[in-house]
């Protein structure tokens, strides 16, 4: 009889776990990834000879680009306002319009009939591309800004109901039972016991939101629906590409400078 070894080998290192234990799956899922990558790309209509001829012609806009030429300040201004005003009114409609169908849209706290309804106007609002849906407001109501913001405002419903509708899912549910074991009704249940633990993330939320409808406003725009994305696209169909350029990195300073000012906000929240 082998007596026990006193010392048993113990490992001296750790090494990760594979995400999935069976070699045999993981390596086939590898597998299987390459196989569909490599038909992709070989079944995709890509023209090489097209794209080689193309070359010379970015690399002609790009140094017409530089330097960027700001001469035309006003235009600029006046686009780029057109595009705050969009993208604000936008993100202020569609925070408030997204706060009763996330409320709708909340399994815990919605009857079924209700819930479903709610989902389903979420769902169609995040079923398309903005630029689709500026595409669809600009054939209802026209060229300009309603349109923009009619687009955006959809948009801000779909994203922020969504992720707010996740955020009361997952709320701690003991205050909710304080409240109703207290008598409160559906309305006061809701004011004092759900809205206080999401208003962090909706305040987040809505940050974010106006983030991207600034860089949105500017997308919509080149459909027809306001805002600097139609300066930007009628400089482009100029061969005005200093202009052009000088429009994309004001964008980027705008973008950057709002990214700065939401991150602030939020320090200042939590």
């Amino acid at each position: 009889m082998t007596p026990p070894d006193p010392q048993p080998h113990v490992p001296r290192t750790w090494k990760k776990p594979p995400f999935i234990a069976n070699p045999f799956i993981r390596y086939g899922i590898f597998i299987v990834a390459a196989i569909y990558l490599v038909w992709a790309f070989g079944s995709l209509p890509f023209n090489w000879a097209r794209i080689s001829e193309g070359l010379p012609r970015a690399a002609r806009i790009f140094s017409g680009g530089f330097p960027p030429s700001f001469e035309r300040f006003g235009l600029l201004l006046t686009g780029f306002k057109e595009s705050f005003q969009i993208a604000i009114l936008a993100t202020l409609l569609g925070v408030l319009l997204s706060i009763p169908f996330a409320v709708m849209a909340a399994r815990n706290i919605a009857p079924l009939p209700i819930y479903l309804i709610g989902r389903s106007v979420i769902i169609i609002s995040r079923s398309f591309h903005p630029v689709i849906v500026a595409i669809l407001f600009v054939a209802a109501v026209g060229f300009g800004p309603l349109a923009g913001i009619l687009t955006l405002t959809l948009y801000s419903i779909g994203f922020v109901g969504k992720l707010l509708a996740e955020e009361i899912e997952e709320i701690d549910w003991g205050q909710v039972e304080a409240m109703r074991a207290a008598g409160a009704g559906y309305i006061a249940t809701l004011y004092y016991a759900v809205f206080p633990q999401i208003l962090p993330r909706q305040v987040g939320l809505s940050m974010y939101q106006l983030d991207s409808n600034l860089r949105a406003s500017a997308v919509v725009g080149i459909v027809g629906a306001g805002g600097i994305g139609g300066t930007l696209m009628n400089a482009f169909g100029r061969y005005d590409y200093d202009f052009a350029f000088a429009i994309l990195l004001i964008i980027i300073a705008v973008i950057l400078l709002s990214e700065g000012i939401s991150g602030w906000v939020r320090k200042k929240i939590w």
